[in-house]
């Protein structure tokens, strides 16, 4: 046995490659034609977040904003660093308490605004303790897995 050589695979997977340095594996040595127009994959964070150190996500809890397409159990993408503006969806601080509701503010006073008939308008100028939180930029909706 003495001067023999043993020899192994030249590379023992010891590197790391990401997503687009390896493209395809393929058992015959040749790519497929369509490998040269190869998208990279989707970054949810690049398509998502704008504003990183200031983007957080809830869970949606409860039924008020229904009507405007956020159900119980959605993932709510909320950015602290968009100006607050009429008409937008908002996280609010009121008395303490998170809420989820459309941001209406006309010539006398502020509302907040519940899409689902069951719940009422809250008029803030009843209300001392009040601050917006963030303003929603996206909701993630499952759909029913």
């Amino acid at each position: 046995m003495e001067g023999e050589e043993f020899y192994g695979a030249a590379y023992k997977g010891s590197k790391q490659f990401t997503q687009q340095q390896v493209s395809t594996a393929n058992a015959t040595g040749f790519g497929a034609a369509t490998d040269d127009y190869a998208e990279r994959g989707i970054d949810l964070n690049e398509q998502l977040v704008r504003n990183k150190p200031a983007t957080f996500f809830f869970r949606m809890k409860g039924d008020a904003m229904q009507d405007a397409g956020i159900f119980d159990g959605d993932t709510l993408i909320v950015d602290r660093s968009v100006k607050l503006v009429n008409g937008r969806v908002i996280v609010a601080i009121l008395n303490g308490e998170l809420l989820v509701r459309r941001f209406h503010k006309n010539f006398s006073s502020a509302f907040l605004i519940a899409e689902n008939s069951r719940y009422k308008n809250i008029n803030l100028a009843e209300f001392s303790d009040f601050a917006v939180w963030g303003v929603i930029t996206y909701v993630i909706h499952p759909m029913g897995v």
